[in-house]
């Protein structure tokens, strides 16, 4: 192994002398007339053209059909007479209006008016409706901390953009953990006309710190509490959602509701669908105050200048320290409250109709929220047992959830067409870098690849680890696809210490690494292993920019960088930390390595790719280089170049793994022009190097003709 040095910095680097053992998105497409708002079957005319009997059999069913046709054409005129009416009576401001115009089922602050309108169906209203307009800006706030939550809230977000029109804005109440995934994620989501902010909840601990909560979201569970102080001054609206929540239609319409609200309602609730808060679910059951059923807090609707003017921060801090005397405790964190202020306060709710929250925890009357798929409108998965919890329709909707769960996060990034963005400094420089590449280059897609944003999520599992305080600690750094997956128990066996991991994945691939692990006893025992995610596109293995995601996180002082394949010897890890040696890896002597028992010094070599151990700090591996041939050997040039030197250390080694060929050496092998545009990138990058080194670079150069 090896230690490397660049003039009076020391850095760790170890080279390993290696071993080799041969060895939707729905579509749904309906064909046919409707009735009632189901297909009509039409039955074939069977070709007999000399049966009397079936050529009168089938000029009935044409005379049928026509007859149901005229009858089709002659609802849909009265339906847009009757539109054109209600459109002539509503205010002049509004004539004319070519935005969207949602047809809202009606709400009520009366629960016994809304109870008989569940019972009777979801209709809806033919007259003067809630206008929202085409570029208008939807504010949702969604409190979320951790890595599992993290994991939710892409869900969620991606069911909202499915079927969004308008601009989004979304304000993310976050843990310090949260925000470093979602941002990221965002960043490099690169979604039009979304804008994301976050405010720290660490910092809003001690507002809601004071209230014992027997809940499981834990005290993140009350942050939505202290939303109109934490929120934006002159946000006026917000719609909150839990991350348990997965979209089934435009949250416009949702968004639209506002417009109902009337004198002091200032929340829009859905009834509990479970019989909570009704205090007969087991002998001595005591909930929190609640009208009637009580209401649910997963999704609200906050007109949140109202609630300002109404004190609201005093309004619930008072109702929650009375209750407290005599509770002790929330059991159902901030709905508990919110219900006991509601108790007090009934005129402050507008209560929405239950579709926009179909509840499926256990025991609920969630059914009676829908008759069709067509009337479902929210979905709420807010039992602890998520997609395991009973419900009769448990299957659909299932389905849908995992529809989001696996459905490739690229295909939304569609811009809004009539509604600008705001500019984004990064995507512009990314349009001028990319307008600069000639299309006509046969290397076009290579030298384009460099440029593409790829989405990621980082810490896609729990991770957890405190690097030792020796400052001696290293961290093995790999990348791999689904191909590879299989090898990760292996390596966690070998190696105790942190790893840190890019993987490159599809959304589906993502959701089944995340079954397997979970399956996994060695991986689940692990919380020092960081898995990212860096999700597929474009036609190329980014290799070296994996290896750059993982490298990037890594929280340990050094660094080993190896490749998946690669199974290090049992006590490798503590071998390192206790040879701290100031230097590098190089082209190993394997003779000499056999008979070693201290550390020796080799020099660069053409096409050297040994494995090592560096600082975190040492340069980014050149992403111009993607798929199969020289992205190892460019880094170690560039290492180099820099000065390291590369110091072989004893009794230590890997083993190769054997596998199939990759898709990319595949690729290599059979395509000349795949190997004339690495070559033309390896003198791309030599010309960059003597540029950034000057002369010293001349050797690379020199060894590259006489290799």
């Amino acid at each position: 192994m090896l230690g490397i040095c660049r003039g009076r910095r020391k850095f760790l680097a170890a080279s390993l002398t290696v071993l080799c053992i041969p060895a939707i998105t729905w579509l749904y497409l309906f064909a046919g007339s409707f009735e009632d708002g189901k297909p009509v079957s039409l039955s074939p005319l069977e070709s007999q053209p000399h049966s009397p009997r079936y050529a009168a059999a089938g000029q009935r069913e044409r005379e049928s059909l026509e007859v149901r046709v005229r009858e089709v054409e002659e609802e849909n005129r009265a339906l847009r007479r009757q539109l054109s009416l209600a459109q002539g009576r509503a205010p002049a401001h509004r004539r004319g209006n070519h935005n969207k115009t949602y047809s809202m089922e009606e709400g009520t602050g009366d629960s016994e008016n809304l109870r008989a309108g569940i019972v009777a169906g979801n209709s809806s209203e033919c007259g003067q409706q809630p206008v929202v307009e085409k570029c208008e800006t939807i504010h949702v706030a969604i409190v979320c901390a951790g890595y599992n939550a993290s994991r939710d809230v892409v869900t969620l977000v991606k069911s909202v953009l499915f079927h969004r029109r308008n601009p989004l804005h979304f304000h993310l109440i976050a843990d310090s953990i949260a925000e470093q995934i979602l941002a990221t994620l965002f960043q490099t989501w690169m979604v039009p006309a979304v804008r994301v902010d976050f405010y720290n909840a660490d910092e809003l601990k001690s507002e809601v710190s004071w209230i014992p909560n027997k809940h499981y979201s834990g005290i993140y569970g009350l942050m939505k509490l202290v939303l109109t102080k934490t929120l934006p001054a002159n946000l006026e609206r917000v719609i909150v959602l839990d991350t348990d929540i997965t979209f089934a239609t435009d949250i416009a319409e949702l968004w639209a509701v506002f417009h109902k609200f009337k004198g002091q309602q200032v929340l829009g609730l859905v009834e509990n669908q479970s019989d909570w808060y009704l205090g007969n679910l087991w002998k001595n059951h005591r909930p929190w105050p609640a009208l009637g059923r009580g209401y649910n807090t997963g999704v609200i609707l906050l007109l949140l200048d109202k609630l300002r003017k109404m004190k609201w921060e005093q309004m619930w801090r008072l109702t929650a320290e009375r209750e407290l005397m005599g509770m002790l405790s929330t059991s159902l964190a901030d709905q508990d409250i919110f219900n006991a202020v509601i108790k007090q306060n009934p005129f402050l709710v507008y209560q929405l109709p239950c579709f926009w929250n179909v509840q499926l925890s256990d025991h609920t009357r969630s059914e009676q929220c829908y008759r069709d798929v067509s009337d479902l409108k929210v979905i709420h998965w807010n039992s602890p047992k998520k997609l395991r919890v009973k419900n009769k329709h448990v299957e659909f909707f299932r389905n849908l959830y995992l529809t989001f769960l696996e459905y490739d996060g690229n295909l939304l990034r569609r811009e809004l067409f009539g509604c600008p963005s705001e500019a984004d400094v990064n995507s512009e420089n990314l349009q001028k870098q990319l307008s600069e590449l000639d299309e006509d280059d046969l290397c076009y897609e290579f030298r384009r690849e460099r440029f593409t944003v790829h989405r990621t999520h980082l810490y896609f599992l729990h991770y957890e680890y405190e690097p030792a305080s020796d400052n001696t600690d290293v961290t093995l750094v790999a990348q791999l696809s689904m191909d590879r997956l299989q090898m990760l128990e292996a390596i966690c066996k070998h190696w105790e210490g942190p790893i840190s991991l890019a993987l490159y994945l599809s959304d589906a691939e993502a959701q089944q690494f995340l079954r397997y692990a979970q399956g996994s006893e060695v991986l689940m025992s692990r919380h020092n292993v960081a898995y990212h995610i860096v999700y597929k596109e474009g036609q190329f293995y980014p290799v070296n920019l994996l290896r750059n995601v993982a490298m990037k996180h890594v929280g340990t002082p050094y660094m080993f960088l190896s490749d998946i394949d690669f199974l290090p010897m049992y006590g490798l890890y503590e071998y390192l930390r206790y040879h701290v040696w100031t230097k590098g890896h190089a082209p190993t002597n394997f003779a000499k390595w056999r008979t070693a028992t201290t550390p020796y010094r080799v020099e660069w070599e053409a096409d050297f790719e040994p494995y090592v151990v560096v600082r975190r700090d040492c340069p980014e591996y050149d992403r111009r280089f993607v798929g199969f041939g020289w992205n190892k050997v460019a880094h170690i040039m560039e290492l180099d170049a820099q000065e390291y030197e590369f110091i072989v250390l004893p009794n230590a080694y890997m083993i190769h793994m054997p596998h199939a060929p990759s898709f990319d050496i595949t690729k290599f092998r059979s395509n000349k022009q795949y190997r004339i545009c690495l070559k033309t990138l390896k003198e791309e990058f030599q010309q960059d190097m003597s540029r950034r080194y000057g002369f010293a670079a001349l050797k690379y150069l020199t060894a590259e003709n006489n290799s």
